[in-house]
């Protein structure tokens, strides 16, 4: 089967601006045009969706992602939406897209140390990122966002990381949070907040999410780590100007915002059972060994 091509999207002005990880709902208008392109990944597209039970199934799915807290809402603890960083429905590149995510699971997760099904990354999303209480595996809302996923992967080859999967990465910087607190200000709380508590906005797509606080991701989401934060904002932010943050910019503002309370994560001494966590985790496991700084 061919590999992926990618398509720009085009940019259009938006009114309000996102500065930083986990910014959005997905559904949010496109960019204002900058020279940097935001690049979706091709996908079957809705005219492929018919009246039929599995394209019900792929559309419901779809709005699980993007409204999860009113979807979910015995099950999502924060006030952030599957979309805050998975951003465009899923289909941003470098934005940790779901494009051919189904063709990959089973897989080997060091943080379980497992193998683990593509329902057990999705509920850890949820318990980590949204700050929740897992899904059942056999649950009609699992099954539809399992449908949504692997209709976007039609087409992808199985088992295979194509262009613009997951996150870009950056080389590891040494953030200043005292810089960081200083580069929120300017170019992130008009849309975060001045305490990081997120903005709602009458347009969901103009709604800045909480990157701090109680309603925000728990300290064992991914995006708590400042070497992820950094790659996710220096590619997909300030979200009219995307890629206009340096490298340092986007390391301060991550240490910056790793340094500031979030709700904890219960089962964070189970991580990395292997004692092989990555150099960027704030916290120690029982295996007996802490990411070195």
């Amino acid at each position: 089967m061919a590999r992926r091509r990618w398509r720009p999207l085009l940019l259009l002005a938006v009114t309000a601006a996102c500065s930083t990880a986990a910014c959005v709902d997905g559904r949010s208008a496109p960019a204002a045009s900058t020279g940097a392109a935001i690049e979706l990944l091709r996908t079957p597209g809705d005219s492929t969706l018919r009246d039929d039970p599995v394209s019900r199934a792929v559309r419901r799915g779809r709005a699980i992602l993007r409204d999860t807290p009113d979807s979910l809402p015995h099950n999502v603890g924060s006030t952030l939406r599957c979309v805050s960083c998975h951003l465009d429905d899923g289909t941003r590149a470098f934005a940790m897209p779901w494009v051919g995510v189904f063709g990959r699971f089973p897989q080997y997760r060091s943080r379980s140390g497992k193998v683990a099904r593509l329902e057990n990354r999705i509920n850890d999303c949820i318990r980590r990122s949204l700050n929740g209480t897992a899904l059942a595996f056999e649950s009609d809302d699992m099954r539809d966002i399992v449908a949504y996923m692997s209709w976007l992967s039609k087409g992808v080859v199985s088992g295979r990381r194509d262009y613009g999967s997951g996150i870009d990465s950056l080389a590891p910087l040494v953030p200043d949070t005292a810089r960081g607190r200083v580069a929120y200000v300017s170019a992130c709380a008009r849309c975060h907040g001045p305490n990081g508590e997120g903005i709602k906005a009458a347009t969901p797509a103009l709604s800045g999410a909480p990157l701090w606080g109680e309603h925000s991701f728990n300290i064992g989401s991914g995006m708590a780590r400042v070497r992820v934060m950094a790659a996710f904002m220096r590619r997909n932010m300030p979200f009219d100007t995307p890629r206009t943050l340096t490298d340092q910019t986007a390391f301060d503002i991550a240490g910056y915002l790793a340094a500031q309370p979030r709700p904890d994560f219960a089962d964070k001494a189970r991580d990395w059972p292997n004692g092989d966590p990555p150099p960027d985790v704030a916290y120690a496991t029982a295996a007996g060994k802490k990411a070195p700084r």
